[in-house]
């Protein structure tokens, strides 16, 4: 019954959502249509139409689906902070697809919990609220992380690319186009947007410092401050530079040190997170009827919520422990 509740209430809103993208879509039509015809209506008149009010501001939209976008923007929180979290990962990802793709992930959790697991709403939809908001999270750290680890490996050989260049009396904004076209991708597409922007009237500053907020590294900050202090200041920028190569890749490698040394940390997170899940696949494979009071009570769904949420607390600071900034 609850899972029939559940996917009547998931189909009305895919069927109210559905609806208001196409009424925005035609509503959006017929504004167009009435404004050109009032324009060519006063184009013969000396005073101007009041038709809109001319504004210099880019709204960006956050979704096509003019409905979903007007409720980022009213009841969002902070949209511009996971704007800028889905800009870091290198995907050209939306806001209004990470919102839909976290309510198609709840929804689905909520059905299978329900229909196929027999929990109740109460254990349900809990797990399935977690899920929606939690997992679309992880995802993309894990998408920003990568993408951190794959600039930092090739980063210490671009500024090197600089070093040489301005040795060689290549001006810096020739050196900074080579290392877009010279160096793979996550350091030439960063590097090739800063000279689009640059091209663009940006000064070098400003470029950088507008991509220091999308890689977010401190080797990567280091490399802007020293260009802004060199801009204002002057100065040898190919020794700074040099130096800076140097000191990103000793950085380099004292974290590789770091992680093979807290390597068994996290062996022994993985080995404790995964050994109740392989204990429970035994039982149940060697006695059901012994497991199947954890799906057909509701104490059973509280105590497999608790000890899902203990163990995952506990996975978490073990994690935690593992890991070391420098």
């Amino acid at each position: 019954m609850n899972a029939l509740l559940l996917a009547m209430v998931v189909l009305a809103g895919a069927g109210a959502l559905a609806m208001a993208v196409f009424a925005g879509i035609r509503a959006s039509e017929l504004k167009r249509a009435r404004l050109r015809l009032a324009r060519i209506a006063n184009q013969g008149k000396k005073h101007k139409p009041h038709l809109t009010k001319v504004t210099v501001r880019r709204d960006a939209a956050d979704s096509s689906i003019k409905a979903l976008d007007s409720l980022i923007k009213r009841l969002m929180p902070q949209p511009a902070k996971l704007r800028e979290r889905l800009v870091a990962t290198g995907m050209r990802i939306s806001l209004g697809e990470y919102l839909l793709g976290s309510l198609v992930l709840g929804a689905g959790v909520a059905i299978v919990m329900t229909d196929f697991a027999g929990m109740g709403s109460a254990i349900s939809l809990p797990l399935a609220l977690a899920a929606g908001v939690g997992i679309p999270y992880l995802i993309t750290g894990r998408m920003i992380s990568t993408r951190q680890r794959k600039f930092l490996a090739q980063f210490a050989e671009a500024v090197e690319l600089i070093v040489r260049g301005l040795k060689s009396g290549v001006p810096v904004n020739e050196s900074i186009r080579l290392v877009g076209q010279e160096i793979p991708d996550p350091v030439g597409v960063e590097f090739r947007e800063i000279m689009q922007s640059m091209v663009m009237g940006q000064n070098i500053t400003d470029a950088f410092a507008a991509a220091s907020k999308r890689i977010n590294l401190p080797e990567f900050r280091f490399f802007v401050i020293s260009l802004s202090i060199q801009q204002e200041t002057g100065g040898n920028l190919a020794e700074t530079l040099e130096n800076l190569a140097s000191i990103v890749r000793q950085r380099k490698h004292m974290k590789l040190k770091i992680r093979s040394i807290s390597s068994e940390a996290r062996a022994s997170a993985y080995i404790l997170g995964s050994l109740p899940f392989l204990m429970f696949g035994g039982l149940s494979v060697m006695s059901p009827d012994y497991m199947a009071i954890l799906f057909d009570t509701n104490r059973g769904h509280f105590v497999i919520a608790g000890a899902l949420t203990s163990l995952a607390i506990g996975v978490g600071v073990m994690i935690k422990m593992g890991k070391f900034d420098i």
